[in-house]
């Protein structure tokens, strides 16, 4: 399993919009779950910062996120000029394996 992390600071007038797009249920989520291996998306809101956000997108493997990004890549590169201007930055904070220990 892996977690894909990104960190975003939205402008003011489009956190609402943000929300909806990059949530459990938005378009995001929506492209992703056309593909195998995907687990799900969650949005976490930093408490201290209001406009400062994680994205974490859960797979199954790498090999499911890098076949999706292949198998999408002009939908995956729409949406990311679609919503490009809703935010003041964007990084990806990394793609994380989940370590399981017995």
């Amino acid at each position: 399993m892996i977690n894909v992390i990104w960190k975003f600071v939205v402008k003011e007038e489009a956190v609402a919009l943000f929300e909806r797009a990059y949530g459990a249920g938005g378009d995001w989520a929506q492209l992703f779950s056309r593909h195998p291996g995907f687990a799900g998306t969650s949005l976490l809101r930093d408490t201290a910062r209001p406009r400062t956000y994680l994205t974490i997108d859960t797979w199954e493997s790498l090999a499911h996120r890098d076949a999706m990004l292949a198998a999408a890549k002009a939908e995956y590169a729409a949406l990311d000029a679609q919503f490009e201007g809703w935010t003041e930055s964007e990084t990806e904070a990394g793609v994380f394996e989940v370590l399981r220990f017995r």
